[in-house]
């Protein structure tokens, strides 16, 4: 009967689909993996906070789906999901952000994720976004899915969209921490980058949109987030 027993636990286990977790924030990472590991189907395999470490733990944990942040330190989770998709190119990802999707889904999409789940519902929709994207379906909010079927049959005219659409998925970032009120340091610091580096985007930012003056960027980078705001609220 104990050899019964035994046998029906490993089958249970080896039915639970394993998830990769990357963020740096390892409370948060602590959080998760607690919400997951809960779960009768789902089992966390792995943890990274770096998009090195994370390379590092796809190739030798097996996940069946992997969880990423955006923000991480050096190549952020955009480009780490080219890099995984280039290893593994049927691995599910599904994107963990505290950004706005409407500034970063569509970008995440674009590089190879089957979805985008803010940090602000993760509690509520996480587990259901997991799911979605292990079934091989996209997972994006009610509201961002209605919003880009109203784009693909409503289309900007003259195929003009906005101006950060010119900006690398880097350069947004540095963007939106610039108009939330961070300085260079700040944003470095946000970034796990450096002073140099910031300054460099800072000049690429403000050239691809055609600015003169740092405090040109400055304020265009204030009114671009209060703009988005103010459309996240209609």
């Amino acid at each position: 009967m104990s050899e019964t027993n035994n046998e029906a636990e490993n089958s249970s286990e080896i039915l639970k689909r394993r998830v990769l977790i990357v963020d740096d924030h390892p409370v948060l990472r602590r959080g998760l993996a607690t919400l997951i590991n809960a779960e009768p189907d789902l089992i966390v395999c792995g943890e990274a906070s770096s998009s090195r470490s994370a390379l590092e733990a796809m190739r030798t944990s097996r996940p069946d789906v992997a969880l990423l942040d955006i923000s991480l330190p050096g190549t952020n989770g955009i480009e780490l999901i080219k890099l995984m998709k280039a290893e593994q190119p049927d691995l599910p990802l599904l994107m963990l952000s505290m950004h706005d999707e409407s500034r970063y889904a569509l970008r995440t999409l674009r590089a190879g994720a089957h979805g985008y789940i803010m940090k602000v519902e993760a509690l509520t929709n996480i587990l259901a976004a997991l799911r979605k994207v292990l079934k091989g379906e996209i997972y994006v909010s009610s509201e961002l899915s209605q919003r880009l079927i109203f784009q693909a049959v409503k289309p900007v005219e003259g195929g003009m969209g906005s101006p950060v659409d010119k900006l690398s998925d880097r350069e947004l970032e540095v963007l939106e921490l610039l108009g939330r009120g961070l300085g260079t340091k700040g944003v470095a610091s946000e970034l796990h980058l450096s002073v140099k580096t910031i300054e460099t985007h800072r000049a690429h930012i403000k050239e691809k949109l055609g600015l003169k003056e740092a405090s040109e960027m400055i304020h265009f980078a204030i009114d671009w987030v209060a703009q988005e705001k103010g459309s996240k609220l209609e």
